[in-house]
């Protein structure tokens, strides 16, 4: 179910990039849906690839020292911490490029997403604030309000689409200061 709700949450970048007043888009199967959530699947599973790939060589450094236990999982700990600074660090840009364009190039430009959280980092600090606190929010549905979790993840990426919406899409645009 990943491929639909990533593309669902493309579909929801759109949206709001068009008519940031407008609610959320309806849920509708289509090939675009399928199209932008395979995209979006296969660049997270790249990009968390590294992390994955050095899970073992860390593990196994940590259980020398703290035990095989502790040592998996302070590897796992820090390897989610380390994949989820840079999926904060690029994801907000290169999403709201690629749900503007559908171009392919741009979920994978790397250096434009630096170079935009760099020209316009109060935008991008705030647009990650959301997000963190989005899913903050959500897990705690989840698991404090007994809510469930499919009403926490919905709400934390329709929180998330609409703050990356407010990166644009492309094109230059004024810092916001």
């Amino acid at each position: 179910m990943f491929v639909p709700l990533f593309g669902y949450a493309i579909s929801a970048v759109r949206a709001s990039q068009l008519d940031p007043s407008s609610g959320p888009p309806p849920w509708r199967w289509s090939s675009r849906l399928l199209y932008d959530g395979a995209t979006v699947a296969l660049v997270m599973a790249a990009s968390a690839a590294p992390f994955v790939i050095a899970y073992g060589s860390l593990a196994r450094l940590l259980e020398q020292t703290a035990g095989d236990l502790v040592g998996d999982a302070v590897a796992l700990l820090v390897l989610f911490f380390a994949w989820g600074v840079v999926a904060l660090v690029l994801a907000p840009h290169v999403l709201a490029r690629f749900a503007a364009s559908g171009d392919l190039r741009d979920i994978v430009d790397v250096i434009s997403a630096i170079r935009g959280v760099r020209r316009d980092f109060a935008t991008w600090n705030v647009v990650v604030a959301a997000i963190v606190t989005a899913w903050a929010i959500g897990i705690a549905c989840a698991g404090l309000l007994c809510v469930g979790i499919v009403p926490g993840v919905f709400y934390a990426i329709l929180v998330s689409a609409h703050a990356t919406a407010a990166l644009g899409g492309s094109g230059p645009r004024p810092p916001a200061r």
